[in-house]
């Protein structure tokens, strides 16, 4: 943690492999949980960013240091998928965004009943909150949407044990 005065913190993570030491960017004003994939290649940096909102972050190890993996934030990258669909394409989102990854990456996310190969996927839940409705109605949001990002090739897709889930989290409401 670093405070640069009038208390704008920002907090710094550093992971540490062998001898190397590499900051994981970017700094952020909040602390943050990590995940890593069961051979130690691939971390998740879990990052809060507000009230209710979460950023991913993707970590790959190259020369025996931790190294931004994408370009763009992970949570960003399944935002952009998200959107890229035709099913959820017009959902626009306000506040409370955020992106989640789903705990079993140690493990293959065994605990759901599949067989996938360790270190491949990543599983990520986004969730958010439409604030233009009418005043005294349901708060119209997403909650648990569900996506798997494959390692290898960068690509997401839903498994299809995922579809009734992921329809009822489009029709996701708060009564006010």
């Amino acid at each position: 943690m670093k405070d640069g005065g009038d208390w704008d913190v920002k907090w710094q993570v550093w992971a540490r492999r062998g001898d190397q030491m590499t900051e994981l960017k970017p700094e952020q004003g909040y602390g943050a949980g990590f995940r890593f994939t069961s051979d130690s290649q691939w971390l998740v940096r879990m990052q809060k960013t507000g009230s209710g909102e979460q950023d991913l972050f993707l970590y790959h190890v190259e020369n025996g240091a931790f190294v931004n993996a994408t370009k763009k934030s992970l949570s960003d990258l399944a935002w952009d998928y998200f959107h890229s669909r035709p099913d959820t394409r017009s959902m626009k989102l306000d506040y409370h965004i955020s992106a989640n990854l789903m705990k079993g990456t140690e493990d293959g996310y065994r605990w759901l009943g599949v067989d996938w190969p360790n270190n491949r996927y990543l599983l990520i839940s986004l969730s958010g909150e439409m604030d233009k409705h009418p005043k005294n109605v349901a708060v119209k949001g997403l909650a648990d949407w569900k996506c798997r990002y494959d390692l290898q090739t960068g690509k997401f897709d839903v498994p299809k044990m995922f579809a009734k889930g992921n329809a009822q989290a489009l029709n996701w409401e708060i009564k006010r």
